[in-house]
């Protein structure tokens, strides 16, 4: 003879508690796992701005420790074009010390308009493979050059995020003038109100906006001037 097995009745209550422990799980985790993917955007960019660093070292132990923004056109350097605001021009006379524009781009880059580039080329020749993208003075870039950097003073500002804001106000493209006590704050893209400089000592450093005054403050310049992309 067979016995019946007790039912167990799986009731409203027990479902609405297991929503709410599913939902508390997921209130718990996903910050956790936004912040993490942000945490390693940051790994990467952080990484791009210490080669650039390392590009423009590089590029000025070939012009007696001058940096592209101190050496005229017409000796091989970018310091006109780059007092008119142009990060590209800085950047591309450096395209051989950097190898590859692809570390000139954010991974977090927000502008749904940028695109990292694949060749320093600003056309693409007939007959190259699908999805090269050239270097062009627009849309390529995710970083700034600042312009009163010199390997004499360790502490200026070389290049860095150019998610930057004045006030409530972005930078248009071009030369951005910045003085020491302005009110210099990151936007939240990117990484989440955080960013990072490149400092001429060799140097990248992450700074919150609230590290962003004290890092113009040691720079020693009363109005930083940046090109900004």
């Amino acid at each position: 003879m067979k016995t019946s097995r007790p039912t167990i009745a799986f009731s409203m209550i027990d479902l609405l508690l297991i929503i709410a422990a599913v939902v508390g799980i997921a209130f718990v985790i996903l910050p956790w796992l936004a912040k993490s993917r942000s945490r390693g955007s940051g790994i990467s960019c952080a990484n791009n701005l210490k080669q650039i660093n390392y590009a423009f070292r590089i590029w000025a132990g070939d012009y007696n420790d001058l940096f592209p923004t101190q050496v005229s056109v017409t000796n091989g350097g970018a310091m006109e074009l780059a007092n008119q605001g142009s990060a590209y021009a800085v950047f591309l006379i450096m395209s051989n010390e950097l190898n590859t524009p692809k570390i000139l781009f954010c991974p977090k880059e927000s502008n749904s308009k940028r695109r990292m580039a694949s060749v320093f080329a600003s056309t693409v020749p007939p007959g190259s493979p699908a999805g090269i993208v050239p270097f062009t003075p627009t849309n390529n870039l995710s970083f700034f050059v600042g312009l009163d950097a010199t390997q004499t003073n360790a502490q200026t500002i070389l290049a860095g995020d150019d998610n930057l804001m004045l006030g409530k106000v972005r930078p248009r493209p071009g030369l951005w003038l910045v003085p020491t006590n302005a009110p210099l704050a990151w936007t939240k893209e990117r990484h989440i109100n955080q960013g990072f400089f490149a400092i001429s000592d060799g140097s990248v450093q992450s700074l919150t906006t609230a590290a962003l005054s004290s890092t113009l403050s040691n720079t020693g310049v009363a109005t930083n001037r940046l090109a900004m992309p």
